[in-house]
């Protein structure tokens, strides 16, 4: 088994420096990607010819800076194209509910709306008379929420005028009654970087979703999470919240997002 386990531990020093130039805003000296990587200016130069020779590694002759080279665009490029975000996220949930100890859903946005496609449900799941292939509500459920706030605003318009006269009409006190009142709103869920609704779409039941992007930063899966008022966390920045917004930010970087 420890043979199994062994490695070459200079293809792991070394790549110390590639993650210095992806961490890097621009391309870098020497000096500088050595010191970003812990070794020396001359180690560091070893290294680099020997990725330069693979493609991974360019050098800009005119100031003599190192950057990403082809191949690592061509090795980044293949990745993301074999990433499956649903299978990803899919994968996480039962960790993510151990942790939270409610029920998780995941939604995309379909031809009508934000749609769920996954359920996870708690062992102390409540009646929510939701179910797979259901469209969100934009203004009344937190799913709804939180695609409003980061899908483009040509895109959601008019499904939120719609919701807004529906509110109108029934008289709904709980839910923005005015274009600015929905900003204001929406605006809030981009600032906290989550949504939540407190016994607003369904009676007694609190919900939170978060946010996951992919490399391009689209959203592509609104992470909820829902239980009774009774058992559930709603504070923000409480147990469930800060939670699921940990689990939704690393699995947006786990499929690229940020790496722009």
């Amino acid at each position: 088994m420890a043979k199994e386990r062994a490695g070459i531990q200079s293809v792991e020093v070394g790549y110390a420096l590639l993650e210095g130039l992806a961490r890097a805003r621009g391309p870098q000296m020497l000096k500088d990607l050595a010191a970003s990587a812990g070794m020396s200016p001359a180690k560091a130069h070893r290294y680099l010819v020997s990725f330069q020779r693979l493609g991974l590694v360019m050098q800009d002759h005119r100031n003599a800076r190192y950057d990403l080279g082809p191949a690592a665009l061509k090795l980044g490029l293949a990745s993301l194209a074999r990433i499956d975000a649903m299978r990803l996220a899919r994968d996480r949930l039962p960790a993510l509910m151990d942790q939270i100890g409610h029920t998780l859903a995941l939604a995309v946005w379909g031809n009508h709306g934000p749609t769920i496609v996954h359920w996870e449900e708690s062992p102390q799941a409540v009646t929510a008379n939701l179910r797979l292939g259901d469209v969100m509500p934009l203004l009344s459920s937190a799913t709804g929420r939180c695609f409003a706030a980061y899908m483009a605003p040509e895109v959601v318009a008019p499904l939120i005028e719609q919701e807004l006269a529906q509110a109108r009409k029934a008289r709904r006190a709980d839910l923005p009654g005015s274009p600015a009142e929905v900003q204001a709103l929406l605006a809030e869920v981009r600032t906290r970087g989550a949504a939540r609704v407190v016994d607003t779409l369904l009676p007694g039941i609190v919900a939170f979703c978060a946010p996951v992007f992919d490399f391009d930063g689209h959203l592509v899966i609104g992470l909820t999470t829902l239980g009774s008022v009774a058992t559930f966390d709603p504070e923000w920045d409480g147990a469930v919240d800060s939670a699921l917004r940990a689990a939704a930010a690393q699995l947006s970087r786990d499929l690229g997002a940020g790496s722009a």
